[in-house]
């Protein structure tokens, strides 16, 4: 039985890796109705019930409930987030139209 080396070229091998390490985020739909279930279930209301134009803070979203809002945010889409990120973007819509922005 004769073994075969398999030799693999170093350049290839980081390109390779180059291309596997870049996370595409959640399409703008995606990251809509993630937060949106998010809120509904949070205020214990249905997600149909949510206006993504709706400033958080007339659902009640004190700064407890954003800065967990925002934790949560960060590791369904794997990237770092200024905590303040929710007041410069008040909103659903504004929200995901910021963080479709990565993208």
């Amino acid at each position: 039985m004769k073994i075969e080396s398999k030799q693999t070229d170093p350049m290839s091998a980081d390109v390779e890796n180059a291309h596997t390490s870049v996370k595409k985020l959640p399409t703008q739909i995606e990251i809509q109705d993630w937060i949106i279930n998010y809120l509904a279930e949070l205020l214990g209301i249905k997600p149909d019930r949510i206006d993504v134009t709706v400033p958080f803070d007339r659902y009640g979203i004190d700064s407890s409930a954003a800065i967990g809002l925002i934790g949560d945010l960060q590791r369904y889409l794997e990237i770092d987030l200024d905590p303040t990120v929710i007041y410069n973007y008040p909103s659903v819509e504004a929200l995901v139209q910021y963080l479709t922005e990565f993208n």
